[in-house]
């Protein structure tokens, strides 16, 4: 008996060690139908390009990657065959994954202190989204009744739930200063303008030096440093660029109570979309100190004649206001001062230049227009 019991916890003794001294990450995974042969990837967003970090082979349902990372890192699983991808922060532990092949979102994640974090933000969201969904689905069903009563309480619940989501980011990183997702947290407010830029700075500033030093935490920096010039409550860079009748605009010689600087080009989808509902916001409210100075970012290699190109736009778009356009693309050296890398862009400015809001449009943009000049 005692020699059973001596060589039981040796076993014991063994298989923790064993489970202990993992030196490098293990992922296993295990979907809930059966397949094989299918590719899984792990993979990494850059920009508007994928990296893959490894591969593998579905065998009987299941999968494993074994590897070392410097530095945790979020990533997806993808699966060949299966809509979407699994996030999930690879780091040096012992990972499982149980894949639902239906619903690859509704996935579950166990192993790693960073993926604890994760899991329990994937929560808090799942029931947020669930909440916004029903919100969508009653103001449509207002919409189509006309109730206007009805629209502007859902629209008031809506905004409450995006600040209450907004409350979770801030304290989720305030809280987590050394978690991966705390850099993904921030790395995404500089790209869906949730988060006002002494925000993101302020918490940026808070993270420990291993995030600051991580992949997001580099992006974040980059973002702040390129984007204090045009931050809120910044004073607008002033700029000076021909109409098309060629003859020279000045920002700062537009004299109005608010004014809008909005990027936008004639190959621009989004823009002519939106450029309606600008028309009618400058109709209501130009009498009341409203001024427009639209910058075009036409001159792409695509565009024969890039200006005949922009001046027939704004006479199918009926846009009356200031226009002006170096016919250089992105590489316009107003979008490089405000730093812009996608169109629609607008920056609304009071009196004395000073950049007040960025980036509204639709019904956000006349509401503050409204706020400003009403």
């Amino acid at each position: 008996m005692q020699r059973i019991l001596y060589f039981l916890c040796i076993s014991i003794i063994l298989t923790s060690c064993a489970q202990n001294n993992l030196d490098g990450y293990l992922v296993s995974g295990k979907l809930d139908k059966v397949k094989n042969n299918e590719l899984v990837q792990i993979v990494r967003s850059e920009g508007r390009t994928t990296v893959v970090l490894d591969s593998t082979r579905i065998t009987n349902s299941t999968f494993e990657f074994k590897g070392k990372i410097d530095n945790p890192d979020m990533y997806f699983i993808a699966i060949e065959g299966i809509p979407g991808g699994l996030p999930f922060i690879l780091e040096n532990e012992k990972i499982d994954l149980t894949i639902y092949t239906d619903s690859v979102y509704a996935s579950v994640i166990d192993g790693g202190k960073e993926n604890k974090l994760l899991s329990d933000y994937q929560d808090y969201a799942k029931n947020l989204r669930t909440k916004t969904s029903k919100i969508d689905e009653a103001f449509r069903l207002a919409y189509q009744n006309q109730d206007s009563v009805k629209m502007a309480s859902l629209r008031t619940d809506y905004e409450n739930l995006m600040k209450e989501g907004l409350a979770n980011d801030i304290q989720f990183v305030s809280t987590n200063t050394d978690a991966v997702l705390s850099g993904f947290i921030l790395e995404s407010a500089t790209m869906n303008n949730k988060m006002e830029f002494a925000q993101i700075e302020d918490l940026y500033n808070s993270l420990d030096d291993n995030i600051k030093n991580a992949r997001t935490g580099k992006a974040v920096s980059k973002y702040l440093n390129e984007n204090r010039n045009t931050a809120i409550g910044s004073i607008a860079p002033n700029f000076t660029a021909p109409s098309p009748e060629g003859e020279a605009i000045t920002l700062n010689d537009i004299k109005g109570k608010v004014t809008i600087i909005d990027f936008w080009a004639a190959w621009c989808g989004p823009c002519r979309r939106e450029n309606p509902n600008v028309v009618e916001v400058y109709k209501k409210y130009h009498d009341k100190g409203l001024e427009i100075i639209g910058v075009s970012l036409d001159g792409t290699p695509q565009q024969k004649d890039a200006k005949q190109a922009w001046i027939d736009a704004i006479e199918q778009d009926n846009l009356t206001w200031h226009q002006v356009s170096n016919l250089k693309y992105f590489n316009d050296p107003i979008a490089r001062e405000y730093n812009i890398n996608a169109i629609p862009a607008t920056f609304i400015i009071d009196e004395d230049g000073k950049i007040i809001a960025k980036n509204l449009r639709g019904p956000a943009l006349e509401q503050k227009i409204s706020e400003l000049l009403d």
